[in-house]
């Protein structure tokens, strides 16, 4: 079974690494990892972004399932592409896994990067707009197409002292993984 590994590793200095890390992992539960830094494209290309975009939805298709890094990047919540890739595998119908080295709630991480008042109708935020807050990690539509479409998202117990790089979290989420595609087979 192929999982492709999506998420932010790729953005960091060592991501390569990160991936290989990832890659040896799911092999040693009987997967086979897809890590996107994997693709061949010519980053001097005119097309260099629209290359990694088709090459990654190619991966996508060719892989089973998907297994998420929802840790937070740049802001309160998770990373814009690796939630498009959560989004386009739950459109098709495949397995959708994910985990979160960040385990406090969404509407907490809003109030470190904005003021937050409650008001009658609920949370707003210092521009006046709705703070979701069901008391979920992240979104309402992510956490849900991981409940319908795979295993419930996985929490560090506590935050790590290296969120990128601490892989607890990623391994719990491989093994659910595992066992889930290989009764699904």
């Amino acid at each position: 079974m192929h999982v492709y590994l999506a998420g932010p590793d790729v953005f960091l200095p060592d991501g390569l690494e990160i991936g290989r890390q990832k890659i040896d992992t799911c092999r040693r539960h009987g997967l086979i990892g897809l890590y996107p830094l994997d693709n061949v494209v010519d980053r001097a290309a005119s097309d260099a972004s629209l290359q990694i975009f088709k090459a990654n939805e190619a991966m996508m298709d060719r892989a089973d399932a998907v297994i998420a890094n929802l840790t937070p990047f740049r802001g309160p919540g998770a990373d814009a592409g690796t939630v498009y890739e959560l989004g386009y595998m739950a459109a098709h119908g495949k397995f959708c896994f994910g985990y979160s080295n960040d385990p406090s709630p969404y509407a907490d991480r809003v109030r470190r990067f904005t003021k937050v008042t409650a008001r009658d109708t609920g949370l707003v935020d210092a521009e006046g707009l709705s703070v979701e807050d069901f008391g979920h990690n992240d979104n309402l539509m992510m956490i849900h197409a991981l409940d319908l479409y795979g295993s419930p998202l996985v929490l560090a117990r506590e935050k790590p002292a290296d969120i990128w790089h601490d892989l607890t979290a990623f391994e719990l989420c491989v093994a659910m993984a595992a066992t889930r595609l290989a009764s699904a087979s």
